[in-house]
């Protein structure tokens, strides 16, 4: 067998073997790793003398390291185990051998035993920590007699933190009470002599290797924090902690004495994070003297004079970066707890004093890592800062000093570094992530705003006004990234100055930051600005005027100057910028639009040479022909960016201010042109050509657009309308050619798609003109191509147009309804194959009965019983019944219900009073009848429907509503219906009692029946 075992990993493992023979050795493999004996064929081959090759005893060890991880063996297996391994050790690590494992040979043998360990330690192994000691050597030659057995303890020590004290790690409440008993196991047999290790080590850290020396420390740095504290505060603990991390010397970061150093300083770093009570905390940070120490890091040649070198030891400033984040983060926490001594608190504020400058120091790093590190004590303290204001009113006086330093390197941080580039690609990952920092910072900024408003204001005004002052100058301009940062600063102070009630109040500046930014918008707009070269000024300055565009409405002087600027932007070379402008330019004259009626027609002339469109397909397009300038924009985003020019042509013509002539030439001066190119390019898109398909979308998509930029109102909104009627005679063009379209494409579900968002635009432009071709719009997007998702977005939209043409639409909807309905019912029929058709089943059967809903709630409700929809009724009534009585959906069982209840309501006849012998008179005859018969059933079938649960919180509004269909019912069919409910709650096993409760309540008012019924309900399925 161990033959064989061999051979299948060799054959597994050679990267010459045959695929099939490789399948068939890991099959073999895998078979072995399940065997409940399999682990004894590996034990035997990884201790074997002459050991088989590196990657046999490699999986071999792996099979025998799942078999103890997954708890598959008995005590006396385990025991064999040991046994067997430490065999193998005592063998293999023994002063002077030349048979040392490997790296990963280590790695899963320290592994093993940390298993071994969990299992073992507590019952049949408590000598364990002293059989691994022991090897490693005496005191007196600890780390050189033996180098692989101690390295082989120092591991083993670092293993069983990470598998029973690593907070990182998640663990089930089993495993967590297993790890506190071995960590309690620990500290009571064997901390003390582990403690004693890690001394004899690092008193000898000058004559051992340095690697030993890093692990030895790493390994206290893990334990410090579950293991007293006296213990790694031991003098000789202590003395070569000082001297490593204060080694001084010109080696490189990769060197073993940094790697000691850095982890030297990781120790001092861990144990300041140990837990402990505030006065302990403050007395130990006192304790370890790490103010001098830090400071003597901070002025090391590595840290001072080669920081802005390429030798710059950014590891070490990491480091060290996260030790003063650790000091700051506890001293803030002592110095927010309730209850803490005076004499406590006073440390602290020295502690804090102490460590403010190193923060700084570290906080303005140019180098990002450095920085973030500091980030947490620092939000910590701003946040302990802001709470003292809210507090107490003002900010203690030995603060108030920190705030500035602290906001002005918050600002320096935000500028781009002196070597970055910006959009250069193979940067972008850099900038990425700087823009991730930019946003921390802000949150600083934001604190510190908190803290002390006017500070934040005053400052920021003055880092804008001086860059912007610096545009003047003749030797001393501002380079883009000074204005950079001064216009993303400007950016973000409109959080203060346009909060609550904006840039104005009454025509006049709303608040002092208010103020403070309408002088810079004047003199962002005066400077010329916008004629700067870099790219990342053009974009700055465009976001800025679309966000505080309520600038211009009150200086509308500088509006021209503006547009033209936009219109430059517009056609900038670099593609990032180009598209951006396409969509800030937009924004910006919506906002703008009452404004623009004079140069309505000079702006359209600006960017029509930009309305070209030219449908591309992917492979259109190389890899070479995107350049950088471009990142990368994909044809999508190019195109859906030019739509907003379109929609801005719109707008800029939508005005009242611009003459009705004018509105039809630029309306006119758009669509016949697109109109005559989708025209040519149907016979191709019909023939299948998907470019020609692609380019019809695309002006369908344009179209509507413009049609949105011309008007946003929707029928059914009482303010505003369509446009005269001169332009919407333009859009009636543009919409028979979209109809012209889909009718050619309506296989085509893009052009379906660019064809539904476009009517739903249309209906703003044209009005009730639309309703002629109501019936060619329908056939068109409700065809036997259509997915339930773009039915369900279509009847969204027609049930807009219900609802706004209600008064002209009945004789269209009676003749449009059966074959719109048919159509529906196809779609609910469909099968149903996974999550998504799942999702849209249940939005289109919403939208049909929200439809329905429309249609009875708009007095349209004949039209489902005319002449003309009597072959649909019966199907109609059926879908209502049935989704009324599903638990699985109950939104659209309320929907449902509701519908129910409006048509009992409208056709039903007038209410019958409680108690009459009154005969019902329904609008329909014989429609009583009906009801009792088939409305009147639907509360009790669905009660009694698979999956109903009357504890689901959405089950609640549903048997409200069912609540409503049986109150309304027996206003419109009286003692018939009284009658069969009393049979009814009889049947149902309700006493006497309960029969005259619940008749008493149908009697009351809908609302406290329609919560009586739901509570009914859930009390009765208890």
């Amino acid at each position: 067998m161990d033959a064989q075992v061999e051979q299948a990993i060799e054959i597994a493992f050679d990267p010459r073997t045959e695929q099939h023979l490789k399948a068939q050795a890991y099959d073999f493999l895998n078979q072995l790793r399940e065997e409940p004996n399999g682990w004894q064929v590996c034990l035997t081959l990884f201790t074997r003398t002459p050991s088989p090759s590196e990657v046999v005893r490699l999986v071999c060890l792996e099979v025998v390291n799942n078999a103890v991880q997954t708890q598959r063996l008995d005590q006396q297996s385990l025991v064999y185990v040991r046994d067997s391994l430490m065999g193998y050790i005592r063998q293999w690590y023994t002063p002077g051998s030349t048979n040392l494992d490997s790296a990963s040979i280590q790695n899963k043998l320290t592994q093993t035993v940390t298993y071994l360990f969990t299992s073992l330690y507590v019952t049949e192994w408590s000598g364990f920590f002293d059989d691994f000691r022991a090897l490693a050597g005496d005191a007196s030659n600890i780390g050189t007699n033996n180098a692989a057995a101690t390295i082989m303890y120092l591991r083993i020590i670092g293993s069983i933190h990470d598998e029973i004290a690593d907070v990182m790690i998640p663990r089930t409440p089993e495993e967590q009470k297993r790890s506190n008993d071995l960590k309690d196991s620990i500290r009571a047999r064997d901390v003390n002599k582990i403690a004693a290790t890690w001394q004899e080590v690092l008193s000898r850290w000058r004559q051992i290797d340095l690697g030993i020396t890093e692990m030895c420390l790493r390994t206290i740095a893990k334990w410090v924090s579950w293991v007293d504290i006296n213990l790694v505060l031991d003098s000789t603990v202590q003395n070569a902690l000082l001297e490593l991390a204060g080694q001084q010397g010109s080696f490189s970061a990769d060197s073993k004495e940094a790697k000691a150093r850095d982890a030297a300083i990781d120790t001092f770093t861990e144990t300041v994070g140990k837990k402990m009570s505030p006065n302990d905390k403050v007395e130990l940070i006192r304790y370890l003297n790490l103010g001098t120490i830090v400071g003597q890091l901070v002025a090391s040649p590595a840290l001072s004079q080669m920081r802005n070198t390429p030798d710059y030891d950014t590891d070490l400033a990491e480091t060290v970066a996260k030790l003063v984040n650790n000091v700051i983060f506890d001293t803030v926490k002592v110095m927010d707890t309730d209850n803490v001594d005076a004499t406590t608190l006073g440390k602290a504020d020295e502690l804090l004093q102490t460590f403010m400058p190193y923060l700084l120091r570290f906080f303005a790093d140019e180098y990002d890592e450095i920085c973030s590190a500091v980030i947490p004590s620092l939000t910590d303290l701003l946040t302990m800062l802001r709470k003292n204001v809210k507090s107490k009113g003002v900010q203690p006086a030995q603060y108030s000093g920190m705030l500035q330093p602290i906001l002005d390197a918050i600002v320096a941080k935000m500028k781009f570094d002196e070597t970055a580039t910006w959009g250069d690609e193979d940067e972008m990952t850099d900038e990425a992530e700087f823009q991730e920092l930019r946003k921390r910072l802000h949150v600083l900024q934001q604190t510190v705003a908190a803290v002390n408003e006017q500070l934040y204001i005053d400052t920021l005004s003055r880092v804008v006004a001086t860059t912007f002052a610096r545009l003047d100058s003749a030797d001393d301009k501002p380079n883009w990234r000074d204005l950079d940062l001064a216009m993303y600063e400007m950016y973000l102070f409109g959080e203060l100055a346009i909060r609550n009630i904006g840039l104005y109040a009454k025509s006049e500046p709303s608040s002092v930051a208010s103020q403070r930014l309408l002088e810079m918008m004047a003199k962002m707009v005066d400077s010329g600005l916008a004629s700067h070269p870099h790219p990342a000024v053009q974009l700055q300055y465009m976001e800025i005027c679309v966000r505080y565009v309520q600038f211009f409405e009150h200086n509308p002087a500088s509006v021209p100057k503006v547009l033209e600027s936009f219109v430059t932007f517009a056609h900038n070379d670099v593609g990032k910028i180009r598209l951006r402008a396409w969509y800030l330019f937009q924004r910006f004259v919506r906002h703008l639009r009452s404004q623009l009626g004079n140069v309505a027609q000079n702006v359209v002339q600006a960017i029509g040479d930009l309305l070209n469109i030219k449908a591309e397909l992917p492979e259109d397009r190389d890899d070479d022909d995107v350049s950088s300038d471009d990142n990368g924009q994909s044809i999508d985003a190019t195109f859906t960016s030019q739509l907003f020019l379109f929609e801005a042509i719109g707008t800029v013509a939508s005005p009242a201010a611009v003459p009705v002539s004018t509105k039809v030439a630029i309306a006119k001066s758009v669509i016949d042109p697109l109109s005559s190119d989708l025209h040519q390019h149907l016979p191709a898109a019909r023939n299948g050509d998907a470019r020609a398909v692609l380019q019809v979308h695309h002006i369908i998509m344009a179209f509507g657009s413009l049609a949105y930029g011309f008007s946003d109102w929707m029928p059914g909104v009482k303010t505003g309308g369509p446009p005269p009627s001169e332009v919407s005679g333009e859009f009636l063009g543009a919409s028979e050619s979209t109809l012209a379209a889909l009718e050619a494409l309506r296989q085509s579900s893009d052009v379906r798609n660019a064809a539904r968002n476009a009517f739903s635009r249309y209906l703003g432009v044209l009005g009730s003109q639309v309703l002629p071709q109501l019936p060619r719009w329908i056939d068109g997007l409700l065809s036997s191509a259509s997915s339930n998702d773009e039915m369900a977005m279509f009847l969204r939209t027609l049930g807009q147009v219900v609802y706004g043409f209600k008064a002209e639409i009945a004789g269209i909807l009676d003749q449009l309804l059966s074959p719109l309905l048919q159509q529906v019912f196809t779609g609910l029929s469909q099968p149903t194959s996974g999550t998504d058709d799942e999702i849209q089943l249940k939005e289109l059967k919403q939208q049909y009965l929200n439809f329905v809903l429309v249609i009875l709630n708009n007095d349209l409700g004949p039209v489902l019983v005319s002449p003309a929809n009597q072959g649909t009724f019966d199907p109609f009534l059926s879908t209502l019944t049935r989704f009324s009585c599903d638990p699985s959906d109950p939104q659209s069982a309320r929907l449902a219900l509701s519908a129910l209840v409006r048509m009992t309501s409208i056709w039903g006849g007038k209410d019958i009073p409680l108690g009459s012998t009154e005969a019902p008179a329904p609008a329909l005859p014989g429609f009583d009848s009906f009801i009792l018969a088939q409305f009147a059933p639907l509360p009790w079938t669905l009660l009694s429907a698979p999956g109903f649960n009357a504890k689901d919180a959405q089950m609640r509004s549903v048997l409200q509503e069912a609540g409503q269909l049986q109150w309304t019912i027996l206003r419109k069919t009286g003692t018939a219906y009284r009658d069969q409910l009393l049979s009814e709650l009889q049947g149902l096993g309700a006493n006497d009692e309960g029969v005259q409760s619940y008749m008493a309540n149908i009697a009351g008012d809908v609302l406290g029946f329609r919560k009586f019924f739901a509570s009914f309900v859930q009390q009765a399925k208890r």
